[in-house]
This record gives C-alpha cells, sequence and structure tokens, in this order.
C-alpha cells in the first residue's frame, strides 16, 4: 500500500491525530460555543481525511502540497457548515466538499481556459448519456444526444474535449529501452518552407556532408513535413531506428554549422 501515499511537504502523516466520533462530537460543542482552538483541533484532527482523498488524485499532473491546500479549505468549509443535529458523521458530509474544492482548482487551473458553460453541457451530456444507458441499454449516439439538448452534433465532441487535459508536444509517447520518442515526432511540421530561407541555404551545405539516409530523414521532416511514422513506412525501418537517425544526423548539422 505504500505506493498509494501521499507525501505532503512539512507533515509527518504519521503523527497526525485521528479523533474519535466522541472527540469530534465534545469539540463541536466548545466550537459552537466560540472555542476556536477546539475548531482548529477538528481541522487537525482531520486531516487524514484530506490525505485519503487526495490519493484519488495522486496520478494527476498537479502538485499535491497544493491539492493538499485546496482540500483543507474545503474540510474548514465542511466544519464551518457542519450541522451535528443531523446525526450524520463529519466525514459524511465533507468528503463531497473536499473532493468538490480540489475538481474546482484542477478545472481552474488548466493551463487552457474554457468557458464555464461549455464543461456545464459536457457535464450535463455526461449525465445524460449515464441515464440513458442504464434506461436504455445502449449509448445514446450523437444525434440523440443533439436532439435532447437541441444543440448541433459538433458542439457535442467540443464540449467533451473541454474536459481533457492539455498534452505537452514534450510528452514522451513510447520508449523502446533505449529511443524515447515524443509527441512532437508524431507531429507533421507544416510551416511555410520559405520563411527562412537564409537558414536553408546555410543547412542545405551541412546537407551535402552528412549520410544519405541522414539527409533524406531530415529533408522529409522538416522541409516536406512528415511525420517519423511516415518516414518509417517508407523507408521499411521503425519509427524508434527513424528517431535515432533523425537526432543523430541534428546533432551532426549542428556540428557542421558551427
Amino acid at each position: 500500500m505504500a505506493k498509494y501515499k501521499v507525501d505532503i511537504t512539512g507533515i509527518n502523516t504519521n503523527e497526525i491525530k485521528v479523533l474519535s466520533n466522541e472527540e469530534i462530537t465534545n469539540l463541536f460543542e466548545k466550537y459552537r460555543k466560540g472555542d476556536l482552538q477546539a475548531k482548529d483541533e477538528l481541522v487537525y484532527g482531520n486531516l487524514k481525511l484530506v490525505l485519503s482523498i487526495l490519493q484519488k488524485f495522486n496520478n494527476t499532473k498537479h502538485n499535491m502540497d497544493d491539492l493538499f491546500q485546496v482540500g483543507v479549505m474545503g474540510l474548514i468549509k465542511a466544519i464551518e457548515n457542519f450541522d451535528t443535529s443531523l446525526g450524520l458523521r463529519l466525514s459524511t458530509y465533507a468528503v463531497p466538499l473536499i473532493i468538490g474544492e480540489i475538481k474546482r482548482f484542477i478545472r481552474d487551473n488548466t493551463s487552457i481556459r474554457v468557458s464555464r458553460s461549455v464543461k456545464d453541457l459536457a457535464y450535463k451530456i455526461i449525465r445524460f448519456q449515464d441515464e440513458y444507458l442504464s434506461v436504455n441499454g445502449v449509448m445514446p449516439d450523437n444525434l440523440t444526444i443533439s436532439q435532447a439538448f437541441n444543440i448541433d452534433e459538433y458542439e457535442i465532441s467540443y464540449a467533451l474535449d473541454s474536459l481533457k487535459d492539455p498534452m505537452s508536444i514534450s510528452a514522451p509517447i513510447f520508449n523502446d529501452g533505449g529511443d524515447t520518442i515524443y509527441l512532437a515526432d508524431q507531429i507533421a511540421d507544416l510551416k511555410d518552407v520559405n520563411t527562412d530561407k537564409d537558414m536553408y541555404i546555410s543547412l542545405r551545405k551541412a546537407l551535402q556532408k552528412i549520410k544519405d539516409r541522414e539527409k533524406e530523414i531530415l529533408i522529409s521532416r522538416f522541409i516536406v513535413g512528415k511525420t517519423q511514422m511516415e518516414i518509417a513506412s517508407t523507408m521499411g525501418i521503425s519509427q524508434a531506428q527513424v528517431s535515432r537517425i533523425e537526432k543523430s544526423a541534428i546533432e551532426n548539422v549542428r556540428k557542421l554549422i558551427k
């Protein structure tokens, strides 16, 4: 279970006290009478609840220290608004609030801003899909969804895509044990080849001095605009080999230009 442990900077989780239900009840009685120290004890005594929730977000790209602070804010809101007369456990009331605060933070701090209305539509579509599947046993097609929400079909894909995290073009997508292939390697270079003629003149001189296969790959990648996968298919070799040759060719050209 150690791999699921959430590490928070400056906090020894082994030393965090866990309150019993009786202790929580007594502290709430003191807090309702104005004892702010009791509130602090309630917060500290329920930090492991926040940590347990963070395990669900441990594989995200967000800083766990930040998510912990946000989760604690959700816990504080739960404590401030908790009604002991309802007969609920604090954890039962607090968990949805903590998760909500964390998800709101993640949603509002993505690197690409998307309209709140678009994301709201996406959540409604997902809820509709779940309900439709439950009743009919199959997922609704786009036409059914578009009619249900009175929207065009392209808006469905646009809305659902708004919930996806953006990916860096430097993200690794394959590794054969030695040569890592990145997302950028899969994207064709479609820029205007006439945008920097001086650069191509310098490169052309260097290209005459490297191996034919290296030259072929560099021209295909950066002048024609092919992906490594397309080049690999044409040359009858693996994409990993193309990546390896490309890197070697770039290094050789860099040395020649210097």
